[in-house]
């Protein structure tokens, strides 16, 4: 079976076609912020590796008008309505600039679901994949409030106890999920990092 038919076969790729949503990814989201209560109405969330900007439109439908929604991504973010979008590495400081800038203040979350380019060799993909959630986590840092959440795509391996430790430094808890709409083969997970407590 080609993948194209796999994936439109694949519910959550059906449901977020007919929602309405840029990908199945949404459905990630929509879950870890059912479970730990997240994106509530008024919050300002920071949206990180943003494109295609699903989990931009979830935030931006959770946290309602009264809310702001601020995505950065490498390329460019398009007609996504009510959301601010940025282009930039999150690596950069003119980046974290813009953000700031963007914010107006403290964000309350700050999503990523950014991915490494995959090579096809799982232990460079996992090293990348750890090396931008490091990335994310620092930008986390400089933008939350106190009591602020983060929540990053990770890929399970090596590298993620190294990657839990530097989270737990900064949250009072930390969880790992998988969201149901994971494909089975997928090694990626969630980390649900909530009380930052700044440094």
């Amino acid at each position: 079976m080609s993948w194209r038919k796999e994936q439109s076969r694949d519910r959550f790729f059906r449901l977020a076609k007919a929602r309405g949503y840029r990908a199945r990814s949404a459905y990630k989201l929509l879950e870890i912020a059912e479970k730990f209560r997240l994106l509530r109405p008024g919050e300002v969330v920071l949206d990180l590796g943003a494109a295609p900007g699903s989990w931009s439109q979830v935030a931006l439908e959770r946290v309602g008008p009264s809310g702001k929604v601020v995505a950065v991504d490498l390329q460019p973010i398009t007609g996504l309505r009510g959301v601010v979008t940025l282009v930039g590495d999150i690596r950069e400081s003119a980046t974290l600039d813009a953000i700031k800038a963007a914010l107006g203040g403290a964000a309350g979350v700050v999503l990523s679901d950014v991915a490494p380019a995959a090579t096809g060799i799982l232990v460079v993909d996992q090293a990348r994949a750890i090396d931008l959630a490091m990335s994310a986590l620092a930008v986390a840092e400089k933008t939350l409030r106190p009591g602020g959440v983060f929540v990053v795509k990770v890929f399970r391996g090596e590298d993620l106890d190294r990657f839990l430790s530097a989270v737990r430094r900064s949250f009072k808890k930390v969880n790992v999920v998988i969201p149901e709409a994971t494909r089975a083969e997928s090694r990626e997970a969630y980390v649900v990092a909530r009380g930052f407590v700044p440094g």
